[in-house]
């Protein structure tokens, strides 16, 4: 996790991606409270540790934070990185990244904010960053998190039992199982045309 790619502000129609600061806190704070009851599975802070978190996020080793900004109202409705960076042995270039530590307010959640901002970080990861493969990752139980991922056209591999801490209530301590995904270079020119497409669906929705 030594390298930490230096990646800009990444805008797209519905959302921009921005580096995280303290400066979103506020706008996180609201949007985590909107409506909680997806967040079984996945770690999301109330109002009153937003800024913890995003202190926390900031100094989290590997992991390059953003916040998901609604071009529509400006707002930062949610938080999304850029994590595990690995590199080919013996050098600082990157063969693979990971998508994650994602989440979206209620009210951003299915209008095409999370597939956009996937796009543009796989767009980044691929033809930018040069790797060879970005990876996704969610509690196999969180069936809501697998459709959305599966919807992106990424590659399912399999359970990883055990791999990954659980963020479940009343789970604190204990290891998940994590259901895994890919996408890899050779399949990323298919991939990026399934999620403009499946993005042009959730608009015209």
């Amino acid at each position: 996790m030594g390298v930490r790619p230096d990646v800009p502000v990444l805008a797209g129609t519905l959302v921009r991606l921005e580096p995280l600061t303290t400066g979103h806190v506020p706008d996180l704070a609201e949007a985590a409270e909107e409506n909680r009851s997806s967040y079984g599975y996945t770690l999301v802070p109330g109002a009153a540790d937003m800024e913890g978190y995003v202190a926390t996020q900031l100094a989290r080793p590997g992991l390059t934070p953003f916040a998901q900004v609604r071009l529509a109202d400006g707002k930062a409705v949610g938080h999304t990185g850029l994590w595990d960076p690995r590199t080919w042995p013996g050098t600082d270039r990157l063969c693979a990244i990971e998508i994650g530590w994602t989440w979206l307010a209620a009210s951003a959640q299915g209008t095409g904010i999370n597939v956009e901002a996937k796009k543009l970080l796989f767009t980044h990861a691929f033809e930018t960053l040069d790797v060879t493969r970005v990876d996704l990752k969610t509690d196999a139980r969180n069936e809501r998190s697998r459709r959305a991922i599966e919807r992106l056209g990424v590659h399912f591999e399999g359970v990883l039992r055990c791999w990954s801490p659980s963020w479940a209530p009343g789970e604190e301590g204990t290891l998940r199982d994590s259901a895994m995904f890919s996408v890899v270079a050779p399949e990323w020119p298919s991939v990026k045309t399934a999620m403009t497409n499946r993005l042009a669906e959730a608009v015209r929705r």
